[in-house]
C-alpha cells in the first residue's frame, strides 16, 4: 500500500498495528512506546502514541533534579502505556513507568554481567536509604553505606555514585545495592597495588590509626599495617599506649607480608640492637644480681634484669618455707628483689631464676645456731595425729613426734596436753638439711628422765645381745632402757618376734626385761634394738654348733640340744 509524503493519523496508526502485531489499541497497555508532544501547557505535556485520543503527563515526571524539563511541541519522548482510555476518554501515560521499565531492563542485563550501576541516595528509609537506579528505586541497606560505619550521610545524598546490585526480583519489584562492596573492592585494587611496592624487612614510615589492647594499626600511605604489642619494644609493654599514640609518626620494619590475606605484620624492636646476645655470657648460671619485678602470675614472678631481658622465678623457687603460696604474696610489683641465675636459654629467649637460691637454706643456718643437744623454745604451730610442729628461728618449723613428747603415758595422750598457739621449750635432736626437716624432743628435757644423752654407748655394737627393760608401751612398739640409767632405745613392733603372734604390744608391760640384739644407732647415737634379730641370730648359731637340719634331725632337737648346754 503506497502512502503519502505527509501520513495521516491513520497511517500511523496502521503502522503501529503492524508493529505490535494487529492487537488494536488494547495492544498497547503495558507498553513502552513512543510519541510526539502536541502541546505543553498548565504543567502537563500533552503526548500522541497514536490512539484514538491524546494522553497527558506531568511536566515534572521529565525533569531530573533541578534540570528543566526541556519538552517542545514536536518532541519526541518514550512513555508507558498504562491504559489506552480512561473515563474522561484520554490515555493514561506515564514517563517514570516507562523509565523504571527501560532501568529494569538495562539492571537486569548488568546484574548478569556482575557489572557495577551508578544511582542516586535520595531518602531515608527504616533500616536504610533509597536509591534511584535511573528510573529504579533499590534499597541499601544502613551496614551497606560503606566499610565503616557512617555517623553522616548526608554529604553522600544526591551524588552520582556507583553501586553493586546484590540481588533483585522484578516481579515484586526489589532491588538491593551495596556501596560497601565497590569500596571494598577498590580498596584491594588499590591494597594490591600498593603491596607489590613493598617488601619484607623494607623500613618505612607510617602514622598510627588506631590502638587496641593488642597492638597498633599503622597507615603505610593507603594501606595498613599491623604492629604487635610484642614487637614494639624488647622490654615488656603492658599496652601499646605505653610507647605510642594516635597521629603519631613512627618508624617501622616490614616483618612479614601476606599476599593471599594481604595482611601486613610491623615490628619497632627489630630495629633495635637485641639485648638477648651474648646473654649467657653475661648472665652466667649461679650468678646474682638485683632485678625488678614487672609482672606476677599464678605459675611465677617475672623479674628484669635490664630493658628486654626479663627472667621467671618460678613460683617453686621463691620461697625456703612458704610453699603452696601465691607469688603476689611473697612479692609485688615493682619490687626490687635479689635473684640468683639458675638456667639460661638463648635459643628460647629464657632465663630461670631463683629467688631463695640468693638467700642462705634456713635449714643449714638453723643446723649451724643449734646443733643436736640445743635447747630451743618456739609456738606450737600444729598438731597432727602424729606429733607437734613447732615455729623456730628463721622461719622454719621443727617436729615433736608423739614419742617424744612426754614419758610414762602414750602418744595420744602426750599430744592431748598441747595446744596451737602455745610456748613449748625442746631439744633438737636431728637436722636433716636435704629433707628440710628438724627433728625435736621435749622429754628429753624432762628431769630425771632417762636419756639416750650422756649415757654411754661406747661400749655398745652392732649386733651385741643386750638385757633392757620396758619403759613404755606404745602401738607402734616399745621405749626400753639398757640397765639402770643406760641408753634409752625402741623396739619396733615388726621386730618384737619372728611370728605375727609374737609381734602383739599387749605381751609386754613396762618394767619386764627382755633380750634384744643391737641393730644400729639413729642420727642422736640412740640405739635401735629387735628381738626378732636376736631370735634369728641364736638360730643361726644353733644350726652351726648342732649340725644342720639336713642330718636329719629336726630344728627343735637341734634347739633343744643348744638349751641343754646353754643349762
Amino acid at each position: 500500500m503506497a502512502t503519502s509524503a505527509n501520513p495521516t493519523r491513520d497511517d500511523f496508526e496502521a503502522l503501529l498495528n503492524e508493529q505490535l502485531g494487529g492487537a488494536g489499541d488494547e495492544g498497547f497497555e503495558g507498553r513502552v512506546v513512543k510519541g510526539t508532544v502536541t502541546a505543553v501547557e498548565n504543567g502537563f505535556a500533552v503526548i500522541d502514541v497514536g490512539l484514538k485520543s491524546e494522553g497527558r503527563v506531568e511536566l515534572k515526571e521529565f525533569m531530573r533534579g533541578e534540570d528543566e524539563h526541556g519538552l517542545q511541541v514536536g518532541s519526541e519522548v518514550e512513555v508507558y502505556v498504562d491504559r489506552v482510555e480512561n473515563a474522561d476518554g484520554e490515555a493514561m501515560l506515564s514517563r517514570d513507568r516507562a523509565r523504571r521499565e527501560a532501568a529494569w531492563d538495562k539492571l537486569e542485563s548488568e546484574f548478569g554481567e556482575g557489572k557495577r550501576v551508578e544511582g542516586r541516595i535520595f531518602g531515608r528509609v527504616k533500616g536504610g536509604f533509597t536509591v534511584d537506579l535511573d528510573g529504579a528505586v533499590a534499597f541499601l541497606p544502613g551496614s551497606q553505606v560503606d566499610i565503616r560505619p557512617v555517623r553522616d550521610v548526608t554529604p553522600l545524598m544526591e551524588q552520582p555514585q556507583p553501586f553493586q546490585i546484590l540481588k533483585m526480583d522484578r516481579r515484586r519489584g526489589n532491588i538491593v545495592v551495596s556501596r560497601r562492596a565497590v569500596l571494598e573492592e577498590t580498596r584491594a585494587e588499590q591494597r594490591s597495588e600498593l603491596i607489590n611496592d613493598l617488601a619484607e624487612n623494607q623500613v618505612i614510615d607510617g602514622v598510627v590509626k588506631n590502638i587496641t589492647d593488642y597492638g597498633a594499626f599503622v597507615d603505610l600511605g593507603g594501606i595498613d599495617g599491623l604492629l604487635h604489642v610484642t614487637d614494639m619494644s624488647y622490654k615488656r609493654v603492658n599496652h601499646p599506649s605505653e610507647v605510642i599514640e594516635i597521629g603519631q609518626t613512627v618508624t617501622v620494619q616490614i616483618i612479614r607480608i601476606n599476599a593471599e590475606t594481604q595482611r601486613i605484620s610491623l615490628g619497632m624492636k627489630q630495629l633495635e640492637s637485641d639485648p638477648w646476645d651474648g646473654v649467657s655470657a653475661k648472665y652466667p648460671v649461679g650468678m646474682k644480681l638485683t632485678g625488678t619485678v614487672t609482672n606476677i602470675t599464678e605459675y611465677g614472678a617475672f623479674v628484669e634484669l635490664e630493658p628486654g631481658i626479663e627472667g621467671l622465678v618460678h613460683v617453686s623457687e621463691m620461697s625456703w618455707t612458704k610453699k603452696n603460696v601465691h607469688p603476689g604474696k611473697i612479692v609485688s610489683t615493682s619490687q626490687e628483689v635479689e635473684v640468683m641465675v639458675l638456667e639460661v636459654d638463648s635459643e628460647k629467649r629464657r632465663i630461670s631464676l631463683g629467688l631463695k637460691q640468693a638467700q642462705r637454706n634456713p635449714w643449714e643456718e638453723f643446723a649451724e645456731k643449734h646443733p643436736v643437744g640445743t635447747e630451743v623454745e618456739g609456738e606450737v604451730k600444729n598438731a597432727t595425729e602424729f606429733g607437734l610442729f613447732i615455729g623456730l628461728d628463721g622461719d622454719v618449723d621443727g617436729m615433736v613426734h608423739m614419742s617424744d613428747i612426754a614419758w610414762g603415758i602414750s602418744g595420744e595422750d602426750a599430744l592431748a596436753l598441747h595446744r596451737k598457739g602455745e610456748q613449748v621449750k625442746a631439744v633438737v635432736l636431728d637436722v636433716d638439711t636435704d629433707k628440710e626437716r628438724i627433728s625435736l624432743g621435749m622429754k628429753q628435757l624432762e628431769k630425771g628422765a632417762p636419756s639416750a644423752e650422756g649415757a654411754d654407748v661406747s661400749s655398745m655394737r652392732r649386733g651385741q645381745t643386750v638385757t633392757v627393760t620396758v619403759l613404755e608401751v606404745r602401738d607402734g612398739g616399745l621405749e626400753v632402757q639398757v640397765g639402770e640409767d643406760g641408753a634409752t632405745g625402741f623396739i619396733k613392733r615388726s621386730d618384737l618376734g619372728r611370728d605375727r603372734d609374737e609381734q602383739r604390744t599387749d605381751r609386754f608391760q613396762p618394767g619386764q626385761k627382755v633380750d634384744a640384739m643391737v641393730t644400729g644407732f639413729d642420727r642422736s647415737k640412740k640405739p635401735n634394738f629387735s628381738i626378732k634379730a636376736r631370735q634369728i641370730a641364736e638360730e643361726k648359731e644353733a644350726v652351726q654348733q648342732f649340725g644342720s637340719s639336713d642330718s636329719g634331725a629336726s630344728l627343735g632337737d637341734i634347739l633343744g640340744e643348744a638349751l641343754k648346754k646353754n643349762d
